[in-house]
């Protein structure tokens, strides 16, 4: 067996098909989505020792139905998922993809390869292209295409959507100044406070040069990605949105997503009526 084969395996890769409006199932000139679904979920548990984290119920269907619908409803008709963990359950529920009118195809990570790792073994045809990559336990009203297009005008090898969030630490934080003996005096002092930053919110926009820093069969995750870019001096950029954005990757988290997703039912799956191409 190959190292590519003890790795990942790959089945449909990227199917092409023709509709009965004669309209080929798949567009080269737009990013080939690509939902990384092939997490533990870990922090979830014990509900993820039953189910992936994306089909994680909210509503009448699983986290990782909103992401579908809602990549539909803007314009793309393919998508390849990346799984590990509970596959056969992914692949179970999402089938071929013509419950959404979609093509459906599937990378699948043997052993655990982090958040860019499976990218690697991607077929050929789709590497080649621009690719929107995004976390399968998001979610969020971002237009994925508002994201592409400000990739596009702005040259970065990889654009990554972020946003503002205040980050809690649990600790009381001091702030030391000068020793007096063996001890240093406190300048401040903050009980549990808040702190304003900039984070990442799981969706990417790679060119296909991004790709070249990713060797197959190695695990990497996206932090270290990007600071192989930027060490090789390529642009990397990010895009800045203040709209709804949940990470559910924890039970606070998760049922948080659960309390809002019915009043931002039709924000999230509303259809677009343009689309940039």
């Amino acid at each position: 067996m190959s190292e590519q084969e003890n790795h990942m395996s790959m089945d449909a890769p990227t199917r092409r098909f023709v509709r009965a409006n004669g309209t080929s199932h798949g567009d080269d000139r737009r990013p080939a989505p690509v939902i990384l679904a092939g997490g533990k979920g870990t922090r979830l548990a014990p509900f993820t020792s039953v189910l992936p984290k994306p089909l994680m119920p909210l509503g009448d269907g699983p986290i990782l139905d909103v992401l579908l619908r809602q990549l539909q409803a803007q314009g793309w008709n393919e998508i390849t998922l990346a799984v590990g963990h509970m596959a056969d359950l992914i692949r179970a529920y999402c089938g071929n993809g013509d419950r959404y009118g979609m093509d459906v195809s599937y990378i699948q990570e043997t052993t655990p390869l982090g958040t860019v790792g499976p990218l690697a073994f991607l077929p050929q045809e789709t590497k080649s292209r621009r690719l929107i990559v995004m976390n399968g336990d998001l979610l969020t009203t971002l237009r994925f295409n508002d994201l592409v297009a400000a990739h596009e005008e702005s040259g970065a090898v990889l654009t990554i959507a972020v946003m503002r969030r205040p980050i809690k630490v649990e600790f009381g934080v001091l702030d030391l100044g000068d020793h007096i003996g063996a001890a240093r005096e406190i300048t401040s002092y903050r009980e549990k406070p808040e702190i304003e930053s900039t984070v990442s919110m799981g969706v990417y926009v790679f060119e296909p040069e991004a790709l070249n820093f990713v060797t197959p069969g190695e695990p990497l995750d996206i932090p270290a990605l990007i600071n192989r870019l930027l060490e090789a001096g390529r642009p990397v950029a990010g895009y800045p949105f203040d709209g709804y954005w949940l990470d559910i990757g924890r039970h606070s988290d998760y049922q948080q997503a659960i309390d809002d997703f019915e009043k931002i039912r039709e924000q999230l799956l509303a259809p677009v009526e343009e689309v940039r191409a």
